[in-house]
C-alpha cells in the first residue's frame, strides 16, 4: 500500500486499448430503449431541483441504453425498473466521488432501511423515496434469494465508497492487490447481476449462484465492466483530481507512464473477457430446469460485457460528444485540470438539509 505520490503526468494524449474488437459477444438491444430512456429519466427528474445543465448531462449519459443493451430480451416493466436503478445509481455515484464519511454514511442508513423496511420506514429524504419505488416493483416478483443478494451487494457498495472516501480524504491510494477488492463492490456491479435474475425471472438455488463457476463468471464480468470503466472514465477523473482508478494505482506502484499504465490495463480487461469465456465452458449440470436459467443468466452477464463496452462510446459522460471519433481512432486527449461543484448542490430533495445535506 502506498502514500500518493503521483506527479503530475506530461503527456498531452494517450491510446486506449482496442477491447471493442477482442470481445466477440453479439451486441443485442431491448426494442423498448427509446420509451425505456423517456419514461425513466422523467421518474429521476420528478420533483426534484437539478438545474438544466445537469439535467442534459443525465440524458447524455444514456442509462436507458445501457439497460437496453445489457437487459435486451427482458419485458418492458422489469426494463423500467432496472433503468430507474441504474439511473439512481449514477447518480448516487456522482455525488459520492465529494462525499465524506459522514455524508456516506447517512445516505446508507436512508438507503438500506428504505430497502429493509420498504412499506414501513418513512423518510422524506428524495434518494430514499427513489429507493422504495423500485425495490418495492422489484419485491413483486423477484424470488426470496434475488432480493438477498441485492440488498446484501448494495450493503458492499455503501462499505465500499466509505472506505473510498477513507483514502481519498488521507490522499492515499492502494496498493492494485487491495485496489482489485475494493473496485469491485465500489463499481455497483453485483446489484447489477442481482437484477438479471430480476429481468428474466429467474429462479436459480442459492447453492448454484455460489458454485465457484458462477462466481467466477460474474466476478470476471464484474472486472472486465469495471477496468474497462477506469481506462474510459480516466480522462474525467484526472481532470477533477480524482485518483480511485486503476490506472493512477499501477503507475503508483510500478512507477510506469501513462501509456504503460493504459496497456498494462488494457491487457487484465482482455484477460477476464478470456477468463469469463473458460469458465462457461467449465460449467457443470444441475438438470434441465436450473440448466436453462443458468444459461440466461450467463448470457446476461456476456449482454453487460459487450453492452458496457458499446455503450461507453455511445455517452458522453467518459468522452463528451467525441465519442465514436475515439472509439475509431483510439486516440485521447487529455483534459485540463477543472474546478468541480460541490457535491450537494447536485442533490435533487424536496428541501436541502442543513445539517447532512442527504
Amino acid at each position: 500500500m502506498f502514500s500518493s505520490t503521483l506527479c503530475p503526468s506530461s503527456a498531452t494524449k494517450v491510446v486506449i486499448p482496442d477491447l471493442v474488437s477482442h470481445c466477440t459477444f453479439e451486441l443485442r438491444s431491448s426494442k423498448h430503449q427509446k420509451r425505456l430512456s423517456a419514461e425513466s429519466e422523467r421518474w429521476l427528474f420528478r420533483s426534484d431541483n437539478l438545474d438544466e445543465s445537469t439535467r442534459r448531462s443525465f440524458h447524455g449519459l444514456k442509462a436507458g441504453q445501457l439497460t437496453a443493451m445489457c437487459y435486451p430480451k427482458a419485458q418492458y416493466t422489469q426494463l423500467r425498473v432496472v433503468s430507474d436503478f441504474l439511473n439512481w445509481l449514477f447518480h448516487l455515484d456522482n455525488l459520492s466521488d465529494d462525499m465524506g464519511n459522514r455524508s456516506i454514511t447517512e445516505v446508507a442508513n436512508v438507503v438500506m432501511n428504505s430497502l429493509h423496511h420498504p412499506y414501513t420506514y418513512h423518510s422524506n429524504v428524495r434518494l430514499g423515496r427513489m429507493t422504495r419505488s423500485f425495490y418495492r416493483r422489484i419485491l413483486r416478483t423477484a424470488n426470496p434469494g434475488t432480493c438477498q443478494r441485492f440488498v446484501e451487494t448494495l450493503e458492499l457498495f455503501f462499505q465500499a465508497i466509505n472506505e473510498q472516501a477513507t483514502d481519498r480524504n488521507n490522499n492515499f491510494i492502494p496498493g492494485l492487490e487491495a485496489y482489485i477488492a475494493l473496485r469491485r463492490d465500489t463499481s455497483g456491479c453485483k446489484p447489477c447481476w442481482a437484477l438479471v435474475e430480476y429481468a428474466y425471472d429467474l429462479d436459480i438455488p442459492d447453492e448454484v449462484m455460489n458454485h465457484p463457476l458462477i462466481c467466477s463468471l460474474g466476478e470476471a464480468t464484474n472486472d472486465l465492466v469495471t477496468w474497462s470503466n477506469d481506462i474510459f472514465s480516466y480522462n474525467v477523473e484526472q481532470s477533477k483530481g480524482q485518483t480511485h482508478n486503476m490506472i493512477d494505482v499501477i503507475m503508483n506502484e510500478r512507477g510506469i507512464d501513462l501509456q504503460s499504465a493504459f496497456n498494462f490495463v488494457g491487457d487484465l480487461c482482455r484477460q477476464s473477457i478470456d477468463r469469463f469465456i473458460e469458465c462457461r465452458g467449465q460449467l457443470p449440470s444441475w438438470g434441465p430446469k436450473i440448466d436453462r436459467d443458468v444459461a440466461i443468466y450467463i448470457e446476461g452477464l456476456a449482454d453487460w460485457i459487450v453492452g458496457s463496452l458499446h455503450w461507453s462510446f455511445d455517452n458522453e459522460r467518459y468522452f463528451g460528444k467525441r465519442g465514436h471519433e475515439v472509439k475509431k481512432t483510439r486516440i485521447l486527449k487529455l483534459l485540463p485540470p477543472r474546478r468541480v461543484s460541490p457535491w450537494y448542490t447536485f442533490l435533487p430533495l424536496r428541501r436541502q438539509m442543513s445539517s447532512s445535506h442527504v
